[in-house]
């Protein structure tokens, strides 16, 4: 007999191979706290169209990817140590990991990919942007996740999104200051424990000064 021929298998039912690229960032307007929006482009080559993505997106900061001014330098003695050491100590920093879900489209869509910020030094991505003055900070955006697609006869289907899917931007540090000031105009924001800050407020009313800053402002004067 001759060999039945075999049934083609349609570009339906290959797995979509994703691209991503980020376009732009912005500071949002309405936020209840500091936020970032990066504009996410997303491309489909091949395999049937996407019909959803659950987004894993790990966002780092490549810090020995840009030069750094005297005054940048001397801030950044708190995480990497003295310039003459950042040969072995300059880093990529952890910035944030989210999680969004991609909705359908069949060639290309954009989206965007909200990140909070915060002025809290104690953590190292906050540290570092918060002692850039200007230029730019170079971002690595590492994705995974799962895909959705449409398969043969429109069955659904999901695969992994592939380990390597990545882009990089860099963003204005302008727009990261936009983004803080939006909340925090001419001010930082400083935690501290329970037991330091009750100390800092009865010292306050013992002096009889007006604001905590005051306050901070007589112990460095007394500390010098």
């Amino acid at each position: 007999m001759p060999a039945q021929p075999q049934p083609i298998t349609g570009l339906a039912d290959a797995v979509p191979q994703l691209s991503f690229v980020v376009v732009g960032a912005a500071a949002e307007r309405h936020a209840a706290a500091p936020t970032l929006n990066f504009a996410l482009g997303i491309e489909r080559d091949g395999g049937g169209p996407v019909r959803s993505i659950l987004l894993d997106t790990q966002i780092q900061i490549a810090a020995r990817r840009r030069p750094y001014g005297e005054s940048e330098q001397s801030t950044l003695v708190e995480l990497f140590g003295t310039p003459e050491r950042w040969g072995t100590t300059l880093r990529t920093l952890l910035w944030t990991r989210t999680t969004l879900v991609v909705p359908p489209f069949s060639d290309a869509t954009e989206i965007e990919v909200p990140v909070a910020c915060s002025y809290d030094l104690q953590v190292s991505a906050s540290g570092y942007l918060s002692a850039l003055q200007d230029g730019e900070v170079p971002l690595e955006f590492l994705f995974s996740g799962s895909v959705f697609y449409s398969g043969s006869g429109g069955m659904l289907q999901t695969a992994r999104i592939s380990w390597d899917r990545e882009a990089e931007y860099r963003l204005p540090v302008s727009v990261w200051r936009e983004a803080m000031d939006r909340h925090f105009p001419g001010a930082a924001w400083l935690r501290l424990g329970r037991p330091a800050f009750d100390a800092l407020r009865a010292y306050k009313a013992e002096h009889g000064l007006h604001t905590l800053e005051d306050a901070v402002q007589r112990l460095l004067g007394e500390g010098r």
